[in-house]
Parts: C-alpha cells; structure tokens; sequence
C-alpha cells in the first residue's frame, strides 16, 4: 500500500469543502481557484477541478456567468449560490467535528 494514494484520496474528499470555502469569499474563475488552492499546498489540475466544478453546479450549489476578458476570451466566473451557502454550513459543522475527532485519535497514542 502507497501513502501516496492515500494522501490523494484524502486531498480529494476535501476539495468541495475548499473549492465552495474559496466561492463563498467571492466568485472567481477556475484559474483563480487552482491558485488558490495551489497557495495552500492543495495542487489540483484542470482535469480534476472541471468535473467537481459542473457537479456543484448541477447540485445548484454553483451558478456561474461569462465575463468578457481584455486578453483573450470571455472567462466562465463561478459563485456560490444560496443553497451552495446552506451546504457550506452543514460542511463546516462536519469539519469542525471530523478535526475534533481525528485531533482526540492523534493525542490518544
């Protein structure tokens, strides 16, 4: 077995709690998205983010709009919608209590 699969599959299960944190902070663009997340050591391509994008969006937890760009052509920006906001919340609670427990696991040696 490689930790480095499951390091992955642990990065994973964490991208939509990210990916709608980053959209309730304000709408952005998948390039600026991938920044983000790249910022905070979370590297995710293109191939991974574009999926998990159009699933929120079909779950109405994402809209998005065009946006005419000066260099180049217009830039699909997604935003949280307020059901995508309700959704957050209940993610937050869950987190909140996942690192609770897995801190109370990791002191318990």
């Amino acid at each position: 077995m490689k930790v480095s699969n499951t390091q992955a599959q642990m990065r994973k299960g964490i991208l939509e709690y990210c990916i709608l944190n980053i959209l309730s902070q304000k709408e952005a663009y998948p390039s600026e998205i991938i920044e983000t997340l790249k910022s905070a050591k979370l590297i995710v391509v293109e191939g991974t983010l574009y999926p998990l994008l159009t699933r929120l969006k079909n779950a109405n937890l994402l809209g998005y709009k065009w946006v005419e760009s000066t260099s180049g052509p217009p830039r699909k920006y997604y935003e949280i919608t307020e059901e995508g906001k309700t959704f957050l919340e209940e993610l937050k609670h869950t987190w909140v209590e996942l690192q609770t427990a897995v801190n109370i696991i990791s002191k318990n040696k």
